[in-house]
C-alpha cells in the first residue's frame, strides 16, 4: 500500500519525513500552551529537534508495519505544519478498527480546517486502509471536539471513567465511533 498523500483546499496531508523535523518542532513549540490541557504531560526533551526526528522515524515505522498512521497537515506549500491527524492502535482481523487523535495549531482554530483534514483522513482510512470502525474519545469539557466529531457522524458509545492521564490527571472521556458507511 502506498503511503498517504492527501490534498484538500487548504492543506497537504501526509506522513512526515525526516526533513520535516524543524517544522514539527516549530509546531510543538508554538502550540505548547494551547495543547497542554488536552495532552499527556510532556518532558522537556519532547520539545527538541532530536525528539521530533525520533517521532518521525517511529511514525514511519508504525505506518510501514500497519500499526498506525500519524499524518501531518501542512499548508499548500508544505512550509508550515497546521494540524495532526493520527489513526493509531490499528487492529486487523475481525475488528478492522483504530483510534483517532487530532490537534490543530492555535492560530488555525475555528476556521473549519480540522474538519477538512479529518474528512480527508477518514475517507482515506475507510478506503485505502479498509477500516470498519474509527473510534475517537474526548474530554467531556472539550465542546469543540464534541461538536466536530458529531458533525463528522461519530456517535456516542459510552463514558469511560479516568480513561487517560491528561496534563497529569486521570480524566474521564466520552467514547465515540464512526462506522464505515460501505461496510
Amino acid at each position: 500500500m502506498a503511503l498517504p498523500y492527501l490534498q484538500t483546499a487548504r492543506a497537504r496531508i501526509r506522513l512526515a519525513e525526516e526533513s520535516d523535523a524543524p517544522k514539527l518542532l516549530r509546531y510543538r513549540l508554538e502550540n505548547r500552551e494551547h495543547l497542554a490541557s488536552w495532552e499527556p504531560l510532556r518532558e522537556s526533551a519532547y520539545y527538541t529537534l532530536e525528539h521530533c526526528l525520533k517521532t518521525i522515524v517511529d511514525s514511519r515505522d508504525n505506518a510501514l508495519q500497519d500499526r498506525g498512521y500519524s499524518l501531518m497537515a501542512f499548508d499548500p506549500t508544505e512550509q508550515t505544519m497546521l494540524a495532526t491527524c493520527t489513526f493509531a492502535n490499528i487492529v486487523r482481523g475481525a475488528f478492522q478498527a483504530c483510534h483517532l487523535g487530532y490537534g490543530i495549531a492555535a492560530r488555525m482554530q475555528g476556521q473549519g480546517l480540522m474538519r477538512e483534514v479529518l474528512e480527508a483522513g477518514i475517507a482515506w482510512a475507510f478506503g485505502e486502509l479498509h477500516l470498519h470502525r474509527i473510534m475517537a474519545n474526548y474530554l467531556p469539557r472539550n465542546e469543540r471536539s464534541a461538536r466536530l466529531l458529531a458533525s463528522l457522524g461519530f456517535e456516542r458509545e459510552g463514558y469511560a471513567k479516568r480513561y487517560l492521564q491528561i496534563a497529569g490527571t486521570w480524566e474521564d472521556h466520552i467514547l465515540t465511533a464512526l462506522i464505515c458507511p460501505e461496510g
